[in-house]
């Protein structure tokens, strides 16, 4: 079943086999690069950073919410992934208060350092439930996102950032950060963004009809 959306051809949720599924507008190519999107094998990852913490009321932490509250109602995985920043010689860090306790996490992980993958079971996890398709989202863009993206990329998951959902600890680099993501035909996977997403994971008629 196909949901029309302007110019745009998506499939929801309750997609037929062999449907094609694709975000058509996110950048540098329509993402998943095999045009299978399917919640089953997708999960968010949520960046959470106490070092040091983002506001609470941004608006992207809004976005955040209601794309967990997606992928969480289609069947996708929502991991929480809690970054503390990494030690310095001669300096002790303390860990501060989380800003996405409530959102609907299936998952949370802590993390010793910006890559999310780094000394923790995230990998294992992720390979588990058989969820290659990832969302990368939070705080902040040019060092935990990017990090656990870019190592996302080497494990071989396919990786769709969305932009609108991700705060820029530094706003002067985030278009270095975004551009970075897309060279060379996707050198670390695709932009995208949250209206495109939501979209694709909203339910069809048909996905309706099964519940009522």
């Amino acid at each position: 079943m196909t949901t029309e959306v302007g110019a745009r051809s998506l499939t929801g949720a309750g997609a037929r086999p062999g449907d094609s599924a694709v975000l058509t507008h996110s950048t540098p190519y329509p993402w998943p690069y095999d045009a299978a999107f399917a919640p089953s094998r997708c999960a968010l990852i949520v960046h959470d950073t106490s070092s040091p913490p983002p506001a609470v009321g941004d608006a992207a932490w809004a976005t955040v919410a209601r794309l967990a509250a997606a992928v969480h109602a289609a069947g996708g995985l929502v991991v929480a992934l809690q970054q503390h920043r990494p030690p310095r010689l001669g300096r002790r860090t303390e860990a501060g208060p989380s800003v996405s306790p409530g959102l609907p996490s299936d998952l949370r992980i802590e993390a010793p350092a910006w890559d999310g993958f780094y000394g923790t079971v995230l990998d294992q996890e992720l390979r588990a439930r058989g969820r290659d398709q990832l969302l990368l989202t939070g705080a902040w863009l040019e060092v935990g996102v990017h990090s656990t993206m870019r190592a996302a990329n080497d494990r071989g998951y396919e990786c769709l950032l969305v932009a609108d959902a991700c705060l820029s600890g530094d706003p002067a680099l985030r278009a270095a950060s975004l551009s970075s993501i897309e060279m060379s035909g996707g050198i670390f996977g695709a932009v995208g963004t949250s209206t495109e997403l939501l979209d694709l994971l909203a339910p069809t008629p048909s996905d309706l009809d099964v519940i009522s």
